[in-house]
C-alpha cells in the first residue's frame, strides 16, 4: 500500500513538473534606433538631450498592448517590453538623431555640462498604437528648446507603418520605422533653427 501511495505521489509531482515546464515563456522586446538614417547635410557636433518623453498611461507598461475591433485592446503576458517604454523611446530617439545630426553628443541624460550650449527635446507620445499584421501609429508632438533662446520650436509628427507580417518582431520593428520618421522631424527643426 505504501509503494502504491509513493508511486502516485511521485506521478502527480512529474505531473504538475511536465505542466510547469510546458506553459508559454514571456518574450521580451526593445526598440531599435533606425540603421539605415544618414546624415541630411554637414555634420553638426551639437549637444542635445532627449528628455524628458511620456507615453500614453495606456501603453506605459510592461504587457505590450494591442488594439483590436472597435476599442478593444489585449495585453499580452507573454510578450513585454524589456524595458519602460518611455526610456526605451528617449534611447532610440536619442541615437537616431546622433545618426541624423553627425553629433556624438546626443542623449537621454543631462549631465549638467555646458547647458548653455544644450539643445533640449521634449517628445509627448499621444498615440502609440498597434494593430497586429495590420499597422503602427506613432503621433508624437514635440518640442525643441534652441539655446539661448526663449522661445520653443514646437512640432507634430504622425507616422503610420505597416506590418506585413504576424508576429511581435515585426510589430516593432514597424514602430522603429515609425520612431525613425520623428527623429528625421525633429533633427530637421534642430537645422532649421541654428543660429546662422
Amino acid at each position: 500500500m505504501r509503494r502504491l501511495i509513493l508511486f502516485v505521489i511521485l506521478a502527480l509531482f512529474a505531473g504538475l513538473l511536465e505542466g510547469c515546464s510546458s506553459s508559454p515563456k514571456a518574450s521580451f522586446y526593445t526598440l531599435s534606433p533606425a540603421a539605415t538614417l544618414v546624415p541630411t547635410g554637414a555634420a553638426m557636433p551639437l549637444r542635445v538631450v532627449v528628455s524628458p518623453v511620456t507615453v500614453p498611461d495606456l501603453v506605459d507598461r510592461p504587457q505590450i498592448v494591442t488594439r483590436l475591433a472597435g476599442d478593444e485592446v489585449a495585453l499580452n503576458e507573454f510578450a513585454r517590453w524589456a524595458a519602460p517604454l518611455k526610456s526605451d523611446i528617449a534611447r532610440v530617439i536619442a541615437a537616431n538623431l546622433a545618426q541624423q545630426l553627425g553629433s556624438d553628443h546626443v542623449s537621454m541624460f543631462d549631465s549638467g555640462s555646458d547647458t548653455a550650449s544644450t539643445w533640449r527635446v521634449r517628445v509627448d507620445i499621444v498615440r502609440f498604437d498597434s494593430v497586429p499584421a495590420t499597422a503602427v501609429m506613432v503621433e508624437a508632438l514635440w518640442t525643441v528648446r534652441p539655446p539661448g533662446r526663449a522661445t520653443p520650436v514646437l512640432g507634430r509628427t504622425v507616422a503610420q507603418e505597416p506590418v506585413k507580417e504576424q508576429g511581435y518582431g515585426a510589430l516593432v520593428a514597424a514602430h522603429d520605422r515609425a520612431l525613425a520618421a520623428v527623429s528625421r522631424d525633429i533633427a530637421s527643426a534642430i537645422r532649421t533653427n541654428q543660429p546662422h
